[in-house]
């Protein structure tokens, strides 16, 4: 099979098509008429630039996107292989549009490869990963008789003194690396701070509409959760004061309010904190995207205007670098470090110490702050194109709401569209859109989609995605 597909991957530098796009799409046309079976080895990038005749950088860059996609998987140094997940996928001639993936069965936690619109996912494909192979090489190389050792139940401190440093300089975040708990992704640092701070019964603040995935959380835990309506200034604080004054924890997006993207206002903010006060309750905020600002300088979260201790900051890995790293991180104040410090260590951290050390020298060395830099204007302009696939492609259908950050879209849809019946088949076809409806708890909060653009990659490939989605809006009326 591999002796086949080398013969026929021919380039050629006459075409338009860059050389490494001729590369990326032969090899998924293998894949997809099942001349490279899923699990098989590919050649390395200088084998395969060598007989090519081309540059290294040129094969590099075709399997990264490759891999980005999820038809590649990287394994270190035992090689590039086609990924297992596609045993299933059949073969035949492929189509001209993207192949339809196999769909995850919940639209939450999508697995496998990339799809088109998929919620969550910074650029896969503009992430350093040559240079985190070889940070994370280096401190392999350099592992010691202590580092073996069972890690730090909070996290290694090289990467909380990092965090510290970045939150002090980029968020004005004032903070001790003592007050920093690392925790492996959002449920195990909401679990954490219910353990450490709420009872059974407690009730829980929640934005409505807001992250689906918190409410069942806080269900499991023994919580209550009270879902407080979301408008244009954010939480309605003095809702949730008149529904549950007694609530003990507040979970709030304030920055840049999922999946609304509004910024709680001013006002609000220190009127929620005036409530923690008050009522010795807390409030969490998840920070989650806030470095993806387009204009202007991100807005100082809630955590820098807290005086009285009340406030807890949620940050995490997962949109900045990449999901699969699992890795959050937790500044709670100071009063608090010691009931954290007992609690983390009846569950420990929960997160690789190599991968830990490697984020943490990413910071420490420049890359972080650089990359960040990079991605602003990157996903200012992949924003831009899919805004304008849909206004020249269902303009008459949908309008896309306008937000000053993140990596995903809203759009709002008329009033006759039904949005979960659109999103569901959408799942069906390969599409991850999410319908904003089944992001409301209890208040009304309109119809409209969600949709990902951060791995559209080229604008051809946002059109593309519209025009799939455009035939759907079709089919369903």
């Amino acid at each position: 099979m591999m002796r086949r597909f080398l013969t026929s991957l021919r380039l050629d530098s006459r075409l338009a098509e860059p050389l490494y796009r001729q590369i990326y799409q032969r090899i998924k046309d293998a894949i997809a008429q099942g001349t490279l079976t899923a699990g098989s080895r590919l050649p390395s990038v200088r084998g395969l630039a060598s007989d090519l005749g081309v540059a290294r950088a040129t094969v590099e860059s075709a399997y990264a996107q490759l891999i980005a996609e999820g038809f590649l998987q990287s394994r270190g140094q035992a090689g590039t292989y086609v990924s297992p997940q596609l045993r299933n996928l059949p073969r035949g001639k492929a189509p001209a549009v993207e192949p339809l993936p196999t769909v995850a069965a919940d639209p939450l936690h999508p697995q496998g490869m990339v799809q088109p619109f998929q919620l969550g996912l910074p650029a896969l494909d503009a992430f350093p990963r040559a240079l985190w192979q070889r940070i994370v090489a280096r401190q392999l190389r350099g592992a010691t008789m202590a580092s073996l050792a069972l890690p730090p139940a909070n996290g290694q401190p090289e990467l909380r003194e990092a965090i510290a440093n970045y939150l002090h300089l980029s968020r004005g975040i004032d903070c001790r690396p003592e007050q920093i708990f690392i925790c492996a992704g959002y449920p195990a640092l909401l679990d954490l701070i219910a353990d450490t701070l709420l009872q059974a019964g407690d009730e829980v603040w929640l934005e409505d509409p807001g992250y689906p995935v918190t409410l069942p959380l806080l269900r499991a835990a023994g919580m209550r959760p009270v879902p407080v309506p979301v408008d244009e200034q954010g939480m309605n604080v003095a809702a949730g004061i008149a529904t549950a004054p007694q609530a003990r924890l507040a979970v709030v997006t304030p920055t840049h309010q999922s999946p609304l993207g509004v910024s709680l206002s001013l006002a609000r903010r220190m009127a929620l904190l005036d409530w923690a006060q008050q009522r010795s309750a807390w409030i969490l905020e998840d920070d989650y995207d806030s470095e993806f600002r387009y204009h202007g300088r991100p807005l100082p979260p809630l955590k820098s205007l807290d005086r009285q201790g009340r406030a807890l900051y949620a940050g995490t890995f997962s949109k900045t670098l990449f999901p699969a790293l699992r890795m959050a991180y937790l500044v709670v104040p100071a009063g608090l470090t010691a009931a954290f410090a007992h609690s983390s260590r009846l569950r420990g951290c929960g997160c690789s110490p190599l991968l830990q050390a490697g984020v943490a020298d990413f910071i420490n060395q420049g890359h972080f702050y650089r990359h960040l830099k990079r991605m602003r204007p990157l996903y200012r302009e992949r924003r831009e194109w899919l805004a304008q696939a849909l206004e020249r492609q269902l303009g008459d259908r949908l309008a896309v709401t306008p937000q000053p950050g993140g990596i995903q879209l809203l759009v709002r849809l008329q009033d006759e569209e039904q949005d979960a019946q659109l999103a569901a088949q959408a799942w069906q076809r390969g599409l991850a859109v999410q319908a904003l409806s089944e992001w409301r708890i209890a208040h009304a909060a309109g119809k409209g989609l969600l949709l990902g653009f951060a791995n559209f990659n080229r604008r051809e490939d946002a059109e593309r995605a519209v025009t799939r989605l455009a035939a759907l809006f079709a089919a369903v009326n």
